[in-house]
């Protein structure tokens, strides 16, 4: 691996951060506060929330298994994704490399960021070989973005080629793993001391039902972690979302419990879906989502629509043709969709 001051873009690795007030007095008690220029009244909204979120990284440590110093949390995984290219990637100049089809967003970033966008398409398996991403990578290449389960196939990537890309790529590999709570796979978190290299991205948004509030996790060691806080923005974590995802994590077990309940009716609608007269074929999945072939991808998912039930028409998504993404609900939302395309068969 390279070193991270090789791997960081040079005025991001000379950057002095921009220091809160929160930041300042960090560690002593204080119960008068005349610093921020806040307003006094309207307790508790009226203060800036903590800008390093300690007291919720420090629930979410003995559940991950890291440490607090391991954990950066941002507006949706959307903001670590974006971070990379900010911390790592010079505009014009360096590139990335990622799995296609996979989750948009990290193009969208690269496009965003002015940084040459490099995809390696996945076998008719839906796999891929650490060899192809390191042929398509030079040395200006800095990140690898490699999402299991993938968006939108479903599918866990095959361990030992990532593990074989940590250990053989020289910049760093982000792992994905906003769907991980319903695989059986071992998270990637296990790696981290192992692989300096190595970036986990999760979420509350999937199996935590936490989608409205906004919070992604980014885990890594500590000193990437320490560049990822230094180009944030001071508060990016509102005070609302950091109660509730604390509020969540003593919930756990009740999270578990919805995990193994959308699992039993993912076997079950799948199970039926095959049994349709529109289906061609359903892909296996490790998410709570499939990815099935249907006869007319389009003419269905709007029929769907007339029907007033969404699902996602991934028909132009490259290995995707006529194919329309599931995502698993309650047993009432899946008999609906069963029951709206056991009808079109007679259209």
């Amino acid at each position: 691996m390279r070193t991270l001051e090789e791997l960081t873009r040079p005025n991001i690795w000379a950057l002095k951060p921009y220091s809160s007030a929160r930041d300042e007095y960090s560690g002593k008690e204080a119960s008068v506060f005349l610093d921020a220029n806040e307003n006094p009244y309207n307790t508790p909204n009226n203060r800036y929330p903590d800008p390093l979120q300690w007291e919720l990284k420090k629930k979410i440590a003995p559940v991950k298994k890291v440490l607090p110093e391991q954990i950066f949390l941002g507006n949706g995984s959307d903001e670590a994704i974006d971070l990379m290219f900010r911390a790592f990637c010079r505009p014009g100049i360096d590139n990335v490399v990622a799995i296609e089809p996979t989750y948009g967003m990290y193009q969208v970033c690269a496009a965003v960021n002015d940084v040459e966008y490099r995809n390696v398409r996945l076998d008719v398996n839906f796999q891929f070989k650490a060899d192809d991403m390191l042929a398509a990578a030079d040395m200006d290449t800095k990140l690898m973005f490699l999402c299991s389960p993938n968006n939108p196939t479903g599918n866990n990537l095959d361990r030992k080629e990532i593990l074989s890309l940590l250990e053989r790529f020289d910049g760093l590999v982000i792992v994905d793993e906003a769907y991980s709570d319903f695989s059986d796979e071992p998270s990637f978190l296990s790696e981290l001391e192992l692989h300096p290299n190595l970036v986990v991205l999760q979420t509350f948004s999937k199996a935590w039902g936490c989608a409205a509030i906004r919070l992604g996790m980014a885990f890594a060691s500590s000193d990437i972690i320490a560049i990822l806080n230094k180009i944030k923005y001071p508060y990016n974590i509102n005070r609302l979302t950091q109660e509730e995802a604390i509020r969540m994590m003593e919930q756990y077990y009740q999270v578990r419990q919805w995990v193994k309940s959308l699992l039993e009716e993912r076997t079950q609608l799948m199970e039926e879906f095959r049994k349709l007269e529109c289906c061609r074929k359903v892909y296996p999945t490790d998410a709570n989502f499939f990815l099935a072939e249907v006869t007319d991808a389009k003419r269905i998912y709007d029929y769907l629509v007339d029907k007033g039930i969404i699902v996602r028409n991934r028909t132009n998504v490259a290995l995707c043709h006529n194919c329309l993404r599931i995502t698993i609900g309650t047993r009432p939302e899946n008999d609906m969709l069963l029951e709206a395309l056991r009808q079109y068969k007679d259209l």
